[in-house]
């Protein structure tokens, strides 16, 4: 019997507060791993991670704080300004 597994296996937070999540895609059969396919994206502080995995949601409130939020977008917006 084929089965698919879909899991957030890697959670990660880097230092400007971003969330880096990856999500394993896994065919088993008869309980024998057959192959695996990883899927990462990244949650940035401001952005709506309610329809993300449970503890994914945790991390992300846990780390995005007001003060997290403000100089995140304080830094992509002077990344934006023109140089010269």
């Amino acid at each position: 019997m084929l089965e698919k597994q879909t899991v957030v296996d890697l959670i990660e937070t880097i230092e400007n507060g971003c969330v880096q999540v990856r999500t394993c895609t896994r065919i088993i059969e008869d309980s024998k791993q057959l192959s695996s396919t990883f899927h990462r994206h990244v949650v940035a502080p401001g952005d709506d991670y309610s329809a993300e995995d449970a503890k994914v949601q945790a991390i992300c409130a846990a780390v995005h704080t007001p003060e997290v939020i403000a100089a995140y977008q304080a830094a992509q917006e002077a990344a934006q300004l023109p140089q010269g």
